[in-house]
């Protein structure tokens, strides 16, 4: 049987492919996505039908509401930018970052882990990005590799954890061809921070605006824009 992981799976363009990455490497694929009272809920149903699409071993959704604390244009009443160019994304770290999100989602995928028996953790943490987000760089993810394998009894027997951002240096247009090369149907995915009633994504935000630009760059219409 192949080496299980655990991929946090958001249901967004860089969480699909990272789980698509891990697939191809060979690991038996454990999804946690966590739903953390984001006004972009819908990504919820998108990871579902992501983790149906690679036929993971398990998927467990937990709900951790971070709304109780907001501090973020996800989990609070704060506006969320819109039709921003790429200097105006790049000058501050923006308010749709999360107060230590991705410390919380790998803690938690690194307690899903050593209760598995796994040691692989695989996250769609990515710096190219025009977010800024100080949880999505190299420094972060390097720390928290130190933090888990002091921090857990697996660590101290000697039972290294690794954690994987294997998009992290690639640039967005890069990561929908990889992507595409691995079969990933970016159909099912979703990506947009401030999406309607329905669900749709508003083709506004600096999420939809990168996502878009990426695929435009291919030649090609974002499929999640289908219907939208």
């Amino acid at each position: 049987m192949p080496a299980g992981c655990v991929v946090l799976l958001s249901g967004g363009l860089d969480s699909a492919t990272t789980a698509a990455v891990a697939k191809r490497d060979g690991f038996r694929l454990h999804a946690l996505t966590v739903v953390y009272g984001q006004r972009h809920a819908v990504e919820v149903r998108a990871a579902e039908r992501v983790a149906a699409s690679l036929g993971v071993a398990e998927h467990r959704v937990i709900h951790l509401d971070l709304s109780a604390f907001g501090g973020s244009a996800l989990t609070d009443a704060i506006e969320v930018p819109k039709d921003r160019d790429e200097e105006a994304m790049a000058a501050e770290i923006p308010v749709t970052y999360v107060p230590a999100r991705n410390t919380v989602f790998l803690s938690l995928a690194l307690a899903y882990a050593e209760a598995r028996g796994l040691r692989d953790i695989f996250i769609g943490a990515n710096a190219v990005d025009y977010s800024g987000y100080p949880d999505c760089r190299p420094e972060f993810i390097a720390q928290f590799e130190r933090l888990a394998n002091v921090a857990t009894k697996a660590g101290v027997e000697g039972e290294r954890f690794r954690i994987h951002a294997p998009l992290i240096h690639l640039p967005k247009t890069e990561i929908v061809r990889l992507g595409l090369s691995l079969g990933v149907d970016y159909g099912l995915t979703h990506s947009c921070y401030d999406p309607d009633a329905e669900g749709r994504p508003c083709r506004r935000c600096d999420s939809c605006r990168i996502r878009i630009a990426a695929f435009r760059e291919l030649g090609m219409e974002d499929p999640a824009l289908a219907d939208g």
